[in-house]
């Protein structure tokens, strides 16, 4: 058990695993079932205090901790006064050392861990708003300072009221994306009646200072006045000092984030930008902050350059969390006049992958690793007087004074980046899901992670790649990232007799770099919100926090794809080979043949094939000259989409049958002591009479609750039948991974 790890290995209860809540039946579906952790209402709580939150899921029945990342928010299931646990209910203690910021929850379930969730750790006293506050004469009296934590109504406008006074400063935010909610909130300031004074239509803040002293209003809806559960927000109203500069608020990172900071690079920039200065001379090496602001802000660096020098300028600002484009252009002065030639002009950070074009399947990953940011090199050709101007694409339109930028100027250091998510791909067609996938793994399953790295400064090596703490019975292959490409594979494998468990794992990224060998923790990133349908709903993506991995035994992979020799295949460069598999079948399948693509570094191109799931084996097919594979040893795996006629929880129904049969019987026997009972009464003496009419209505009510649990246990049985009705569910099944040895060619 890893126990100095943020989430301890735990084994999730048999419990869990037997007992079953409703869940919506479709009549074809896209992936197995993972457990999904969608809200904690409140999202949000006070350093220091005790609260109840209530929790929603996806495949989270019966859930069972709910854990954070950090040790100093603790929950409880809370329980009725008989003792009995509360549906979906806990109560969190938050250590009043805890630093404010945003902390990672998950639940476990009886299909393993869940995807993560955001709750917020603040300073400020906290607000719950339950009761309907959608017109003025039912707003909400907020205190200032406070932080309420609400959810919008669908086609409606959230109302509050607070008390300003004239001349004091006010800020209003309202936390929502940042915080793993789909609201994109409109924030409009109004007077006691009601009128307008200030809008905020991008989900920003809004900075002002009281004209008059008195009841102002906030009105918060969606933008497109949408709402419900997913449309929680965290609403921020504070008094500051009028010259005091505007507080950050703590916000998810981006998945491009992943790339910034550079290796060794200190918390603060060595200068600042000089705003009031148009063109600011400076010396390389360069590490200088500055701002986009006001709009169409352009800043200028002066320097001198010298013929055979070359500097890599990179720059973060949308890295950061800023909502801008930045952009680079060099110039150079022509020697004896004052005319300015470009040089270069760099712009965004490429994604090491194209991104799908839809946001859920390839053409690309749902997931960018891009950047609008800049990263690139400069080569002077010969010594001069040369400028860097930065500046943000679209400033024009953005004057926000939080827009920062820092922006390094370098010699070449190399270095690289890694960043790691659930393996996405067009399962069949019409499929527009974009899903989070925790580390939930069933037993005899293979799940691949998709891992993408950016290189700086020049570096093209091979990176390879680990992966320690897992679960008992779960192994890894780390499919390196070859010198000069950008992805690879990590393949995570269940073994079919692995038990029930839970633990935190690390993945690393391994590379030299010159002489020295140089490991980078790898980040993962997640679905924020599960979207079964991308055309109705734009997908994001967001960095998480820890990699935990569980393993549940109450249910298998419905098919296990595995060589038949567990050895080393050897192959000659320009020939073919067949490896032979074995199929482990669990489950019925709509159809018996599945195409196979290749997972791994130099055999991507390798041609699909088919293989017939009817069989108990196949042949897969290794062409060497296909892909002009280069002698080396090499770690594959076969790869492809299949529909399965998933049954789900089937020991669900087995449960409810041996709750009905129990009801059943408790029943029969109450009713024959029941009719012991009445006849006992209709002989009983005179004196006795009144007792024995006394125990037939005492049996008489218990009879009825129990003709109550007899229907209820039907119910349950009803539901769990239908629940575990099979249905066609398309999955990516992945093989596991194969060794490979390509010979010199004779």
């Amino acid at each position: 058990m890893h126990r100095s790890l943020p989430f301890a290995v735990r084994v999730i209860s048999l419990t869990s695993i037997l007992t079953g809540m409703a869940m919506e039946v479709q009549a074809q579906s896209v992936c197995l079932p993972l457990p999904r952790l969608l809200s904690i209402q409140p999202m949000g709580g006070r350093v220091g205090t005790s609260l109840d939150v209530t929790i929603s899921g996806e495949n989270v029945e019966n859930p069972g901790e709910l854990i954070f990342e950090h040790p100093g928010i603790q929950s409880v299931a809370k329980k009725d006064a008989n003792g009995n646990l509360l549906a979906n209910q806990y109560t969190l203690q938050i250590a009043p050392d805890l630093p404010v910021g945003l902390y990672e929850a998950r639940i476990t379930s009886r299909l393993g861990i869940s995807s993560a969730r955001i709750f917020s750790v603040g300073s400020l006293p906290e607000v719950n708003q339950t009761a309907g506050n959608t017109n003025l004469a039912a707003a909400t009296a907020l205190p200032v300072p406070s932080v309420c934590n609400s959810v919008v109504s669908p086609r409606a406008i959230d109302f509050y009221t607070f008390d300003a006074q004239a001349g004091k400063r006010y800020m209003i935010q309202c936390g929502s994306r940042g915080i793993d909610s789909k609201l994109d909130p409109v924030v409009i300031l109004a007077d006691a009646n009601g009128g307008d004074l200030v809008a905020q239509r991008t989900g920003d803040v809004i900075d002002f200072v009281a004209k008059v002293s008195g009841k102002h209003t906030i009105k918060v809806h969606e933008l497109t006045f949408k709402g419900g559960p997913g449309y929680f927000y965290r609403l921020t109203l504070q008094e500051l000092p009028v010259v005091a500069p505007a507080p950050s608020f703590p916000s998810t990172r981006n998945v491009s984030a992943f790339s910034w900071p550079p290796t060794g690079l200190v918390a603060n920039a060595a200068m600042n930008e000089q705003e009031e200065i148009d063109v600011q001379r400076v010396t390389l090496p360069l590490d200088v902050q500055g701002r986009f602001f006001p709009a169409a802000d352009v800043d200028t660096y002066e320097f001198t350059g010298n013929q055979g020098d070359t500097w890599w300028i990179e720059v973060a600002s949308e890295r950061l969390g800023r909502p801008t484009d930045a952009t680079v252009l060099v110039q150079m002065q022509k020697a004896d006049s004052q005319q300015w030639v470009d040089v270069a002009e760099l712009s965004d950070i490429a994604s090491p992958m194209k991104p799908s074009s839809n946001g859920y399947a390839y053409d690309g990953p749902p997931f960018d690793g891009g950047s609008t940011d800049v990263l690139g090199k400069l080569e002077i050709k010969e010594t001069g007087n040369y400028r860097i101007t930065v500046s943000d694409l679209f400033g024009g339109t953005r004057k926000d004074a939080r827009n920062i930028y820092r922006m390094v100027v370098r010699k070449a250091q190399p270095d690289f980046a890694v960043v790691s998510w659930g393996l996405h791909m067009e399962l069949r067609n019409g499929d527009r899901n974009a899903l989070s996938k925790p580390l939930a793994l069933r037993a005899g399953s293979t799940v691949a992670l998709e891992v993408v790295a950016v290189r700086r400064d020049g570096f093209e090596g091979e990176i390879s790649l680990a992966m320690d703490g897992l679960p008992a019975g779960v192994s890894v292959a780390g499919l390196k990232i070859p010198a000069g490409k950008m992805r690879g594979i990590v393949l995570l494998t269940a073994s079919q007799d692995a038990v029930q468990a839970l633990s935190n794992a690390t993945l690393t990224a391994t590379a030299v770099v010159g002489e020295t060998s140089v490991t980078h923790p790898v980040q993962m990133a997640q679905m924020v919100w599960p979207i079964v349908d991308s055309w109705s709903e734009i997908p994001a993506t967001r960095l998480v926090a820890g990699i935990p991995v569980s393993v549940t035994t109450s249910e298998v992979s419905p098919l296990s794809i595995a060589p038949v020799e567990k050895k080393i295949y050897e192959i000659k460069q320009g020939e073919s080979l067949s490896i032979s598999l074995a199929h482990t079948l669990r489950s019925e399948f709509s159809g018996n043949v599945i195409q196979l693509k290749t997972f791994g570094p130099g055999w991507e191109g390798n041609p699909p094939f088919d293989i017939s799931i009817a069989e108990k084996e196949s042949q897969a097919k290794l062409q060497a000259g296909a892909v002009k594979a280069a002698p080396g040893d090499y770690t594959i795996a076969f790869y492809g989409p299949a529909v399965a006629k998933y049954r789900y929880n089937p020991l669900d129904v087995s449960f409810a049958q041996s709750q009905l049969q129990k009801a059943e019987l408790a029943l029969k026997e109450l009713t024959e002591e029941l009719a012991q009972k009445t006849q006992q009464a209709s002989s009983a003496a005179a004196e006795q009479k009144a007792a024995a009419d006394a125990a037939v209505a005492e049996c008489l009510a218990k009879k009825m609750a129990a003709d109550g649990l007899v229907a209820a246990a039907k119910e349950s049985l009803k539901q769990a039948q239908a629940r575990s009705e099979p249905r066609d569910t398309a999955e990516i099944i992945v093989s596991e991974p194969i060794n490979v040895r390509v010979l010199p060619a004779t």
